[in-house]
């Protein structure tokens, strides 16, 4: 377990390459094309960087949830539709970072409000989506285990939060 956490600290660090102040920087540059290549390249970093970690979570989940042959076979496929849908709403969740990183010192009252609200509705769906995956999931494995991957799943994805809650500077009021 101990190597668990390290290799999911690693991942989390690796978030922290790309704090909203890094996009905002790059939306700030004073050439709008410079500005376009350089968001666009933060984009696809934040993408291979956002594959690499599902691919080291699906490995900690592998070393760590003990699968016979037969489980493998039956939960993995279950596994991949599980997080293609949960990265539907992480682009969701990096769009909403990128807006706020965007309008960081300049929103208004009523976009910090939505901004919070759709945030929240996030948080929401993925309980939902966690929810709905709990009887799929232990369709294809028996109760601990299912109870061992979402715990290992809600694990791995509160120490990423926690990395990226900690690198978003708190809304600043307009003066």
């Amino acid at each position: 377990m101990k190597k668990t956490i390290a290799v999911v600290s690693f991942v989390a660090g690796a978030v922290l390459m790309f704090t909203p102040r890094t996009i905002a920087q790059a939306g700030n540059e004073p050439n709008s094309q410079s500005a376009a290549t350089s968001q666009s390249g933060i984009d696809q970093d934040v993408q291979m960087l956002r594959q690499d970690i599902r691919s080291r979570k699906k490995q900690i989940i592998a070393a760590n949830l003990k699968l016979t042959d037969t489980e493998a076979t039956k939960f993995w496929p279950v596994y991949d539709q599980y997080s293609a849908e949960l990265s539907k709403l992480g682009d969701q969740r990096y769009a909403l970072i990128k807006e706020y990183a965007k309008g960081f010192g300049t929103l208004t009252d009523d976009q910090a409000l939505s901004l919070m609200k759709r945030s929240l509705s996030l948080d929401e769906q993925v309980a939902q989506l966690r929810s709905k995956y709990v009887p799929i999931i232990n369709q294809v494995l028996p109760g601990t285990k299912t109870a061992t991957f979402f715990q290992l799943e809600r694990y791995i994805n509160s120490l990423i939060d926690l990395q990226v809650a900690g690198e978003l500077p708190v809304v600043q009021e307009q003066k």
